[in-house]
Parts: structure tokens; C-alpha cells; sequence
């Protein structure tokens, strides 16, 4: 599923090394995101994971000129196995191509039907518009995870 951003460009292109330590606080002079940033996009991911038992992951880059191509090599690459891929969700955006993918394993996919991604993905776009990349990805984590659910096994009712 592929959604065509209407914010402005920024360049989210990182290196290993970049993220910010605990010590460090401050905003890196080579970090795109601020150290309170990324602990928000790690609380999103963690919790998102937490809640409904699926594995979230995200990218944060340029995804080349076939961006879906590239969002699905990065999902089968992003895991050790068949079956984690089964209940995994890769959240791709590429802000500078203005193209966010959404990519879910066989089993995700039926906790998170095409239509819920496109409302996820249409709630982060509205965000990046007004220059909320980061709260975007957030916004359309809890979309995502409030669509999916609870796992059966952690069903209380």
C-alpha cells in the first residue's frame, strides 16, 4: 500500500552510531532526531509490540525508485525466520519521496486488513503535512495496534 505524502521533504537518511546515549541527551550534531524523539518512536514500536503480539518494525529512509519492492526486501530481511515473519508489520516512510509502505506477515495481515493500513497511513500523512514526522509514526502505530488487538491468548473477555 503506498501513499503519497504532502509534506515537506526531510532528510532522514542515518548512519549506525547516530542514536543518542542515555548520557547524551542533547541532540547529536550528526542525529536527525533528538534523543526524546527516538525515545518516543521506541516506546510506539515496544508498546505497539506489547499489546497486540505482532512484531512492528520501521524504516526510516530513502526506499529507492521501487519503494514497494524495497519495503518488502527490507520486511523479509528483517527477521530470522518464517514464522516471525508471519506476525510482523514493517512500517516504511521515506520522507524525502514522500512514500510511506506498510508491509504485514500472513498473519498480521489478518488482524490488519488493507483498509485499517490506509487509515494508518492516511492519519500519519495528515501529520507529516503540518511537519510531525515523528508524531505521525506514532499516531499511525496506535492506529495499527488498536486495530489488531490483543493476541487470543491475552483476550480477558
Amino acid at each position: 500500500m503506498t501513499r503519497v505524502l504532502d509534506a515537506t521533504s526531510h532528510d532522514t537518511a542515518t548512519t549506525a552510531g547516530t542514536m543518542p546515549t542515555r548520557a547524551d541527551e542533547s541532540q547529536a550534531p550528526d542525529s536527525i532526531f533528538s534523543y526524546q524523539e527516538l525515545l518516543r518512536l521506541d516506546e510506539a514500536l515496544t508498546m505497539s509490540s506489547r499489546e497486540t503480539g505482532l512484531r512492528f518494525t520501521l524504516y526510516i529512509g530513502d526506499l529507492g525508485p521501487q519503494t514497494r519492492s524495497r519495503a518488502e526486501e527490507l520486511f523479509e530481511r528483517s527477521a530470522h525466520s518464517a514464522h516471525e515473519l508471519a506476525d510482523a508489520v514493517l512500517l516504511a516512510v521515506s520522507p524525502g519521496q514522500r512514500v510511506v509502505e506498510v508491509v504485514t506477515g500472513s498473519g498480521a495481515a489478518r488482524r490488519l486488513p488493507d483498509r485499517a493500513c490506509a487509515l494508518a497511513v492516511l492519519s500519519m500523512t495528515n501529520a507529516f503535512a503540518s511537519g510531525d514526522l515523528v508524531g505521525g509514526i506514532v499516531n499511525g502505530l496506535r492506529q495499527l495496534s488498536d486495530q489488531a488487538g490483543h493476541p487470543r491468548g491475552l483476550r480477558t473477555h
